[in-house]
This record gives structure tokens, C-alpha cells and sequence, in this order.
């Protein structure tokens, strides 16, 4: 859950693909060209979950997967929003489209 916040938080304020104009290959395609974010990038996350056991399973688990990252980006967009009054639609969200 936290590994899908942080990439929640990644994909609104940091990843984006850029393509070459002229060949229109992904230029940013290695990790050293690709920017993500890093320890100090993110605050401390606390998850907590809440109800039982799945009783449907043996053991009681509960599967998550991605569950974390689903409308992160958007919940940032929204805050953004309701903090200075403008809809930033196309992420990520940069400083850019903030001045706008």
C-alpha cells in the first residue's frame, strides 16, 4: 500500500513521457533519464486498514495489488484545486502549469 502511494504521488507531481519530436521514440526511456522520486521527496506514510479477515480466503487475507496508486493523481489534482482555484487536467503537475 505504500509502494502504490508513493507511486500515486509519482505519477501527479514527477513522471512524464517525453518523445522526440523528430523520431518520436521516447527519449526519457532509462531510469537515469526518467525522474522519480526519492526518499526525501515523499513524507512519511502510515497506512492503516480497516475492518476483519476476507472470509472468503484461507488464511483471512485481503489482496491489494495497485489499490493504493488508483486516483491518487486525481485526490492531488483535486487538493491542488481546493488550495488555489485552478484544474490542472494533464499531469504531472508542474510548477508551469501552476503560474498559468
Amino acid at each position: 500500500m505504500v509502494g502504490g502511494t508513493v507511486d500515486g504521488i509519482s505519477q501527479a507531481m514527477f513522471e512524464e513521457t517525453a518523445t522526440d519530436a523528430g523520431t518520436g521514440r521516447i527519449a526519457n526511456a532509462t531510469f537515469g533519464d526518467y525522474l522519480m522520486p526519492i526518499n526525501a521527496d515523499v513524507p512519511d506514510i502510515q497506512v492503516r486498514f480497516v475492518g476483519g479477515p476476507d472470509p472468503a480466503t484461507p488464511v483471512g487475507a485481503k489482496g491489494v495489488g495497485e489499490i493504493g496508486l488508483v486516483g491518487l493523481a486525481a485526490a492531488i489534482g483535486n487538493a491542488v484545486f481546493h488550495a488555489i482555484g485552478r484544474r490542472i487536467r494533464s499531469l504531472p503537475i508542474t510548477i508551469d502549469q501552476l503560474m498559468h
